[in-house]
């Protein structure tokens, strides 16, 4: 085999590994350096620059004893899998569920994930999306403070255990959203400078500096990346952090988020089924999902921040912030309807105008919508979810807007049964002096918004992070277990009901039916959201209660008005001729038949 890497730094570059003698790589063009050379699977070797320590592959696979250390090879054809009869699933009509690997089970592993897969199929869960799983110094953080992009942590298996996680998830019927980072590397273990101009000169972005990619090589790297998680790795799509801080110069022919989706739509025509790639945006700008033939990057979906800020602002009262906006009585029915509140208007938080409209033309799919995500617990400054503030009926509420909403909906972890423990800010940083820059960043940033700073928890405290693990037993219990029927039954409404996933933004409308209560339109299908003090009195009109999270005495066509009581929510559709249903309470959460 031929291994090699880019290296324009350097003047001198060798292959190190123990027990043999050092090799000397030969210069190639453009910075590259290569030497042929055997490796068997689980080899150690390492690249020394010049007169330097050694240092890891940038491309590593492997990093048994952390990113600090040598570099291990890992061979991905080696694997036997099971998923040639896997056809993929195209994110339309799909329910993504996010999880954090390390806090998803007591284990925090690959191979303890696969035995929670059934939870998820149970659910209706079509995508998983898994936080980021690329190597980081320390034993546990969130995983965007990766620096070896090509490996798999080893305390959540390594890159085998990764393997057999995507093919017990396509057994299982579910497709693999992997989050990547490609807008920074972490603080810890990045060695890419030594190696070229893997970052840009005097620029950086909210997470330090930005990535150089003005460089050709840095872009492939990229690419490569995407490539592998893909192919290699058999996964179905990639969550693409933060897009809006990939900074290019402006006369870069293509935008690297282009000719990612270039190279992805060719990978999905060879492998014969649908790869995804969903961008996560705060720019509010349609052109990370319009077709390449209109102007836009072709990716197949973005995620809505705004979406998460007109809930969380009608289920909480909450209006700091970047909430401020989002206090108009108009802005959950807008969200509805339009994809973004702000698309165009001025953003106070920003202080500035901010967006630009969707064109009715793009598939509400496309959007990913969510009423709490690891973003939106994790950077309050308890990391408290919705359950520890809210009732159990506005939960109730925040689970009917989640999967009745246009849009893609998504889960976080834990939230279809109203966990309890809360998901904080967490790491593992071994060096003291980042241990405690990362604390008091962390303090002082809640202490300019107005937080108790007494309430900001140590990130790099161990019971910090396992606080913030799932407490899988709460299932067991009665709340936990009927908020969890709620969301199934949910799941079972959208995938019956073709009203709930209904692409066509033209048949998405919104009213108020006064302070506090919405009638919000998918197709035929109407959702009517109570958050006032008082009953709210609906006629029928020979239409159905398909779900209900209050008390309804009768389900026929004939009865009625629905009377929906304060903090609750009712899906109500065409009626199907059927035979009489009987009476059924809240606590059962089935739709009529």
């Amino acid at each position: 085999m031929t291994i090699e890497v880019w290296a324009p730094r350097a003047a001198q570059v060798r292959l190190r590994r123990p027990g043999f003698n050092d090799v000397d790589l030969t210069p190639r063009d453009a910075g590259w350096w290569t030497t042929p050379v055997r490796l068997n699977a689980g080899a150690e070797y390492g690249f020394v620059l010049g007169d330097g320590d050694v240092r890891p592959d940038p491309r590593s696979r492997r990093q048994p004893r952390g990113v600090h250390d040598l570099s291990a090879w890992d061979d991905p054809a080696s694997f036997a899998w099971t998923d040639a009869a896997w056809t993929g699933r195209q994110l339309a009509g799909g329910l993504i569920y996010e999880l954090h690997l390390g806090t998803f089970t007591p284990e925090g592993t690959l191979d303890a994930a696969i035995e929670r897969l059934p939870h998820l199929v149970d659910l209706g869960v079509t995508h998983v999306e898994l936080l980021p799983v690329n190597g980081f110094n320390g034993t546990h953080n969130w995983g965007y403070d990766g620096v070896l992009w090509y490996t798999v942590q080893e305390d959540y298996g390594g890159p085998e255990a990764y393997r057999r996680f995507v093919d017990a998830a396509h057994a299982a019927g579910l497709a693999v959203v992997q989050d990547v980072v490609y807008n920074h590397l972490g603080p810890s273990g990045n060695y890419l400078p030594e190696f070229g101009p893997y970052l840009r000169d005097g620029q950086s972005n909210a997470w330090g500096s930005s990535v150089d990619l003005d460089q050709r090589a840095v872009r492939d790297y990229i690419i490569d990346n995407a490539l592998m998680w893909l192919g290699d790795m058999h996964v179905d799509g990639l969550r693409l952090d933060a897009v809006h801080a990939l900074h290019e110069s402006a006369g870069s022919p293509v935008h690297i988020l282009q000719e990612i989706a270039e190279r992805v739509d060719a990978l999905s025509a060879h492998l014969g089924r649908p790869l995804t790639l969903i961008a996560e945006s705060d720019l509010n700008d349609p052109v990370m999902i319009l077709p390449r033939e209109a102007g836009g990057y072709g990716l197949t979906a973005q995620w809505v921040d705004d979406w998460h800020h007109a809930v969380h602002v009608a289920l909480t009262g909450e209006t700091e912030g970047y909430y401020a906006d989002f206090a108009d009585p108009q802005a959950l029915a807008k969200t509805w309807t339009g994809g973004f509140f702000h698309d165009g208007t001025f953003s106070s938080f920003r202080g500035r105008e901010w967006g630009a409209p969707i064109p009715d033309a793009v598939s509400s799919w496309r959007l990913v919508t969510f009423a709490q995500d690891h973003d939106q617990i994790g950077n309050r400054a308890a990391g408290d979810r919705l359950s520890q503030s809210l009732s159990s009926a506005r939960l109730e509420v925040a689970a009917v807007l989640t999967l009745s909403a246009p849009g893609t909906p998504m889960l976080f972890m834990g939230e279809e049964w109203g966990a309890s423990t809360p998901w904080q800010f967490f790491t593992s940083h071994p060096e003291p002096e980042l241990a405690a820059a990362t604390r008091e960043g962390r303090t002082a940033e809640f202490a300019r918004m107005g937080w108790d700073e007494s309430l900001v928890p140590d990130p790099n405290d161990p019971a910090t992070f396992e606080r913030s693990k799932l407490d899988w037993s709460e299932l067991d219990a009665p709340a936990h277990a009927r908020l969890l029927s709620l969301y199934r039954a949910m799941s079972r409404l959208r995938r019956t009901h073709p009203e709930l996933t209904d692409p066509d933004r033209r048949g998405h409308g919104a009213e108020s039916g006064g302070a506090g209560r919405w009638i919000l339109h998918r197709d035929t299908a109407a959702i009517y959201v109570n958050l006032s003090a008082q009953p709210w009195t609906i006629p029928l009109h020979g239409r159905e209660v398909w779900l209900a999270t209050t008390t309804v005495d009768e389900w026929t066509v004939e009865a009625g008005p629905l009377v929906l009581s304060p903090d609750s929510a009712a899906i109500v559709g065409t009626a199907v001729e059927r035979a009489p249903a009987p009476s059924r309470t809240s606590a059962e959460y089935l739709p009529v038949g």
